[in-house]
Parts: structure tokens; C-alpha cells; sequence
């Protein structure tokens, strides 16, 4: 019992290095998460401790993790502003998953010579954007804020929407239990937003918070019948995310508290374990095949959402930097994998070579926006006023004073 508390110290160990990192270095928590995993992971193996290697309950609280930040990530994206952008953030989403997703398969299959289904794995794992990364940058920054961040938001849900429908429509058995799991995601999505609002009324506001364990009862109910149908427990999330995201808006305290409950335990665990998946020595053996399916999505992406933003007058910064959040992935990438291995789709060989161009894809155009592209408006909005000094040149520059 007690190797569980050595466990668990290790890992929250390094999720504390990686805040430390991260502040020192201006760079996403998530990303120094995903790095130092990969070191503890491969260096742990190579020493002999399986410290570092996932175990059901650390599987548990990634998973976790992956559902209430993806639950997050739709809340954030109003409705409002997404009817306003509907258009625009529809287009780059929708590109954004085509494109990898037909080209990344077409490689694969016809280049790298890999069977049907592993290509339409290839394709689909390489198609993602990463809602988790991607959201923990617009928090970190505070893009989530502003119309700039929740256009990225939603065309990730999108594109990442495209993914988890391309998965189950081809993968997916067609038996009585995604019927049952349609069936009441549906009445969910339609009767939630009430349901809320009247648990919210009622019982919000005590110490105990049972307005967040009742979106977490929904959130675990629908990833257990997800998974029972042979979908993903995430896909649900984003949903009630999306249908919620007015009563979060007037509930800024519950997202506050869900956000540091998130960040603060659960999400380490699910970046960490997604740098633990990094196989150093099958990097070396398949440098190759890594570099030009990690080069296909890059390609892909870039050449589908660079164009799109353009043709919205998206300002120059604002386009690079949104192509850059587009090209990402990370959550549904390394599901989609691990899923075709699961199911025999892929060899153990593949999986490794998708897994660690989706994590390579989740790191390098993060910190490309994240250092060149940022838009300036986070800056200026962030930007404390001057105190007031009693002069008449302070009234003229701030009048409302």
C-alpha cells in the first residue's frame, strides 16, 4: 500500500518541477509536463522502476482529468459568441480535420505501405486538435477572454468534434448499445441546461458544492456509457459543455473552482502520463517514419487553416497563431491510437510512431505560437492602469477617472 504513496509523490513531485519550470520559463505547464514525463518514463525504465509507468488508478485520474478540462473547454465557448462566429470557426474546424485526416491516411497507406485500417487510424490520430493543450495555453495566457481565444476554442471543438464522429462511424459497432448511448446523450443535452439551473438554484452555494458533483455525476454517467459503447468518454463532455456554458457564464465562481480542482490535481497526472507514453529507443529505430507522419500533419494542417484565416481578415499574428493551435494534438490523437491498438488495428511498432508525432505535434507549434505568434491583445488587456498621481495629464489620458 504504501508503493501507492511513493507513486504518488513522484508524479505530483514532478508536476510541482514542471510549475517551476513553466514560471521560469514563461512556457505552457502542459508542455513541461509532457517533456519531463517523457524523461521519467524512459529514464525510470531504463534504471529498472516502474514508478512512472500508468497504473489503473493514475489511468483513472488522467482520463478524469481529460474529461472535466474537455467538459472546460465548452463551457468556455458561449453560445453567443459562437452563433457571432459560427461561420469562421465552423470553416477552420472543419478544414482543420479534412485535411490531415484525408492526407495522413492517403501517406500511410500508399506511401508507408500500411494496411487500410491502420492508415484510417493514421488519419484520424493525426487529424486532432489538442482541446487540452490548447486550453490550458488560453487559461494560462488568458485568451480565453477575448474573441481571438474562443474562435480557436470552438473551431478545436470543431475539428476534434470531426475526429471523434470519424472514429465512430468507421470503427464503431452498430449494436444496441450506441443506440442506448445516443439515445440518452440526447435527452441529456436537451434536458440538462434546466436541470441545471434548478440544482444550481437550490443547493448551489453550500461548502459542500453539489452543483459541481452533479456535473461530475453527468460527466462519469455518459463517459461510462461512451465507453460502453465503444466511443470515448470525452466526446459527451464537450456536449454538456457546450449546453451548459450560459449558466457556467453566470456562474464564474463554479468555473473558478472546477478550473484550480483540474490544474491543480487532476490534469498533471494526464499530461505526465502522455510524456510516459514516449518510447525513447522506439523514437531512434523509427526516426524516419516519425519525421514525416509528425511532417504530414504539420503540412496538412498549416496548408488547410493559414489560407482559411486569411480569407477571414484574420490579422497576420492572429492567423499564425491560430494555425499553430490548430496544428496541435494530444487528447483524442493518443486515443484514437491507442484504440487502434487496443482492437488490433495497429502494430505496437505504429502506435509509437503515432503517439510520438501526436505528442511532438502537442509541444513544437505550442511554443512556435506561444514565443512568436502570441497576440498582442492579451498584453494590452492584462496590462495594469497607472495609479492615479493627481495631475492634470492623468485626468486627460484617463478621463473616466
Amino acid at each position: 500500500m504504501e508503493q501507492v504513496w511513493y507513486t504518488a509523490a513522484a508524479w505530483v513531485g514532478v508536476a510541482f518541477l514542471a510549475s517551476l519550470i513553466s514560471i521560469r520559463l514563461g512556457i505552457s505547464i502542459a508542455l513541461i509536463e509532457i517533456l519531463l514525463g517523457a524523461v521519467a518514463g524512459n529514464f525510470g525504465t531504463y534504471f529498472g522502476s516502474a514508478i512512472f509507468q500508468p497504473n489503473s488508478w493514475i489511468n483513472f485520474l488522467a482520463g478524469f482529468g481529460s474529461i472535466i478540462l474537455t467538459f472546460l473547454a465548452g463551457a468556455e465557448i458561449e453560445p453567443e459568441t459562437f452563433r457571432k462566429q459560427l461561420v469562421p470557426s465552423l470553416t477552420i474546424g472543419t478544414v482543420a480535420f479534412l485535411s490531415p485526416f484525408l492526407g495522413c491516411m492517403a501517406y500511410a497507406h500508399y506511401i508507408s505501405g500500411w494496411s487500410i485500417q491502420a492508415s484510417q487510424i493514421a488519419g484520424i490520430a493525426l487529424s486532432t486538435t489538442s482541446m487540452a493543450v490548447v486550453y490550458a495555453v488560453m487559461v494560462e495566457t488568458g485568451l480565453n477572454e477575448t474573441e481571438t481565444g474562443k474562435l480557436i476554442l470552438a473551431a478545436c471543438f470543431v475539428n476534434d468534434l470531426g475526429t471523434v464522429l470519424a472514429l465512430g462511424l468507421i470503427f464503431a459497432d452498430y449494436d444496441i448499445w450506441l443506440a442506448i448511448f445516443a439515445a440518452i446523450t440526447i435527452i441529456t443535452l436537451v434536458l440538462l441546461p434546466d436541470i441545471s439551473r434548478m440544482v444550481f438554484a437550490q443547493w448551489g452555494g453550500r461548502v459542500s458544492e453539489p452543483e459541481i458533483k452533479f456535473i461530475f455525476l453527468i460527466l462519469l454517467a455518459l463517459g461510462g456509457l461512451a465507453v460502453s459503447a465503444k466511443s470515448e468518454a470525452v466526446l459527451p463532455a464537450y456536449l454538456i459543455g457546450i449546453v451548459v456554458a450560459d449558466l457556467f457564464a453566470q456562474n464564474k465562481v463554479i468555473m473558478f473552482r472546477m478550473r484550480s480542482t483540474v490544474f491543480a490535481l487532476l490534469t498533471p497526472f494526464f499530461f505526465i502520463k502522455a510524456g510516459t507514453l514516449v518510447s525513447f529507443s522506439a523514437l531512434i529505430v523509427g526516426v524516419g517514419a516519425l519525421v514525416a507522419q509528425f511532417g504530414m500533419k504539420m503540412i496538412t494542417k498549416v496548408f488547410a487553416v493559414w489560407p482559411t484565416c486569411l480569407f477571414f481578415k484574420m490579422p497576420p499574428r492572429v492567423t499564425n497563431y491560430t494555425t499553430c493551435m490548430m496544428s496541435t494534438g494530444l487528447t483524442f490523437g493518443s486515443i484514437s491510437a491507442l484504440y487502434g491498438l487496443n482492437y488490433g488495428y495497429i502494430t505496437q511498432a505504429q502506435y509509437s510512431i503515432l503517439v510520438a508525432a501526436v505528442i511532438g505535434s502537442a509541444v513544437i507549434p505550442t511554443i512556435i505560437g506561444q514565443i512568436f505568434f502570441q497576440p498582442r491583445e492579451v498584453d494590452l488587456r492584462m496590462e495594469p492602469e497607472p495609479a492615479y498621481n493627481g495631475s492634470a495629464e492623468h485626468l486627460l489620458h484617463h478621463p473616466e477617472e
